[in-house]
């Protein structure tokens, strides 16, 4: 289900506010958790109900991996076997046929690709449960009922298109008395940050996407000027689809007095490649930071080996975004940057 489409403005939003405000109002707080997770499940299996059980199982591995993490001595293997588990659920269904097309270009094979169906978001609930494991690695996880962890994962505004949350911002937002009254504030500056998204996707970028399709489809015999328009469209189209989506994000949470990170800040208007990256897809960029980036080393190792870090780091950002070797040429590219 998309922000932008009628069932969701019109009937999902509507229908999932009211529901969320009056169970906790005249039954409990629990039971309004409850059904904001159900919604969250409903928005997620709106697309594709198939996938529904893939997501529950998903959570409740990691939830049950982290919780053992806190239990046992053996803290690092069952760390490693958590994220293993979840870097192969996502490499599956992210790079399977990557890899096969990949083989077969190198080796001549013909292998058949199984044109596995990506499930939505499953890049977002990877990377935030896996960073929850690492946490609990830490020490830094604090101990939540199955409930609240599923909120945590499912909740809808970040579930498809980030931003990725991290438990130790989202977690005590979940469960506090403020959360669960309406504030007019809130929902008064909530609806204005959808809006402005909402104008931003449907008005700009999705008005733009036709010109730069149709550029793209015919790029062997484009003119000088229409390579410009194309590449132009292209630019501004990513640019405010992103933005968009991420203010929309933000408005949705406000709504639901849930206050999700700032994951998008004027990127185009940065100073270098490393003011880039730090404006855009910014939750993706601390993620990296954090859980790859600084236990590789960081800084701290000399510059040649600082390097490294870097490159690898903007190497693993470039395969995230997708499955090809466009988006791992990017990747090194910004990583060489």
């Amino acid at each position: 289900m998309l922000f932008n489409s009628y069932a969701f403005i019109f009937v999902y939003l509507p229908v999932t506010f009211a529901a969320f405000f009056l169970t906790a109002k005249y039954i409990c707080n629990r039971a309004s958790t409850l059904v904001l997770v159900l919604a969250s499940f409903i928005f997620y299996g709106y697309w594709d109900v198939h996938y529904v059980p893939l997501l529950f199982a998903s959570i409740t591995f990691n939830y049950l991996v982290g919780r053992q993490i806190g239990l046992t001595n053996n803290q690092r293997l069952w760390l490693i076997f958590g994220v293993v588990v979840n870097v192969a659920l996502l490499g599956y269904f992210k790079y399977t046929d990557f890899f096969l097309i990949t083989v077969n270009n190198i080796s001549g094979s013909d292998f058949d690709l199984p044109h596995i169906i990506l499930p939505l978001g499953i890049s977002f609930f990877t990377f935030t449960q896996s960073a929850y494991l690492v946490d609990a690695y830490r020490g830094e996880a604090a101990k939540h009922d199955f409930l609240t962890y599923c909120e945590f994962v499912t909740i809808f505004p970040h579930l498809i298109a980030g931003p990725i949350i991290n438990h130790k911002k989202m977690l005590p937002q979940f469960i506090a008395e403020k959360t669960f009254h309406i504030n007019i504030e809130n929902i008064a500056i909530g609806l204005t940050l959808f809006a402005m998204g909402l104008v931003k996707k449907v008005m700009i970028a999705d008005n733009l996407a036709p010109i730069a399709n149709n550029v793209f489809s015919r790029a062997d015999s484009l003119t000088f000027l229409e390579s410009w328009v194309g590449a132009l469209a292209y630019t501004f189209q990513l640019y405010f689809d992103f933005s968009g989506y991420s203010e929309m994000a933000i408005g949705l949470g406000l709504m639901f007095n849930l206050k999700l990170p700032v994951n998008f800040n004027s990127p185009y208007q940065s100073k270098n490649i490393i003011d880039f990256w730090r404006r855009w897809h910014m939750t993706l960029g601390t993620w990296v930071k954090d859980y790859l980036y600084i236990p590789m080393g960081g800084n701290r190792q000399g510059e040649l080996k600082k390097m490294r870090n870097l490159f690898v780091s903007m190497l693993i950002i470039g395969l995230w975004h997708g499955a090809g070797w466009t988006f791992i040429l990017w990747g090194e590219f910004m990583g060489c940057c």
